[in-house]
């Protein structure tokens, strides 16, 4: 399973509005037929929780986990169930009580929840070992992801194309992102030049960044920003490991 499946659900999570989330369409169980939610909000917490959801009920898709109920998932999570419920909830009747829920059927409303018929242009801010990882990798799991441009402040490798990508200075970025259309930036640059690095592309019109720098940086409130802290992940789930054997996953962000 690569990498990038797991920062995807991320990355269009903040396609999304930052209030409550609007939901354009959802498949309605039963009859397969698509539901209109044009008018349908969510709150932004719930959002939120959807690429979790959506992360754990998809490998439970691969162990052969047919059905959860929000007891399992909870356990899965360390979401209360009651939450669970709630969020489900507000995308109708995803389940039946006693009986719990398709893990099928709410992986593929999940999933067009949070995807987009529209090409998403991405560019990575930091083209170190995460960034060219990143870049072979390219999202081939979903097609509206695509990374169109990588740029670094190293020198070195500055005007040269390195795994089919042409490197660009930052000082290029604002232009360059304006003439590709790009809509969002993966920031790969450490913690002590990140505000500097994200400063440049907010300047630059990007409002939706996935940073992997763990410290936390200023931006304006129209900025929707989400972090990826690898180091927290890997404790968490050491301590899953530990102390929750006969749970199915352990718990990510």
């Amino acid at each position: 399973m690569s990498f990038c499946f797991y920062i995807i659900p991320s990355l269009l999570l903040l396609n999304q509005k930052k209030s409550d989330i609007l939901l354009c369409e959802c498949i309605n169980k039963g009859d397969g037929e698509v539901k209109d939610y044009s008018k349908t909000k969510i709150p932004r917490a719930t959002a939120k929780r959807l690429p979790l959801y959506l992360r754990n009920l998809t490998i439970l898709n691969t162990k052969g986990i047919g059905r959860i109920k929000s007891k399992e998932l909870s356990d899965i999570t360390q979401i209360p169930p009651a939450t669970i419920r709630r969020d489900f909830s507000y995308l109708g009747g995803l389940g039946r009580s006693g009986y719990g829920y398709e893990v099928t059927f709410l992986i593929k409303v999940f999933s067009r929840i949070l995807d987009s018929n529209e090409e998403s242009r991405i560019a990575i801010v930091g083209f170190g070992n995460l960034g060219k990882a990143l870049a072979n990798n390219n999202f081939r799991r979903n097609q509206n992801l695509k990374i169109s441009c990588v740029f670094d402040t190293d020198p070195a490798i500055i005007g040269e194309t390195i795994a089919g990508f042409y490197v660009y200075s930052m000082e290029e970025f604002e232009r360059v992102v304006q003439e590709k259309k790009i809509k969002m930036a993966i920031s790969t640059v450490p913690s002590e030049h990140a505000q500097e690095a994200i400063d440049v592309v907010v300047n630059s019109g990007i409002t939706a960044i996935l940073s992997f720098a763990p410290d936390r940086v200023e931006v304006p409130t129209n900025i929707s920003i989400r972090y990826i802290d690898l180091t927290t992940e890997l404790l968490t789930l050491l301590f899953f490991d530990r102390n929750y054997k006969n749970s199915a996953l352990a718990v990510s962000s």
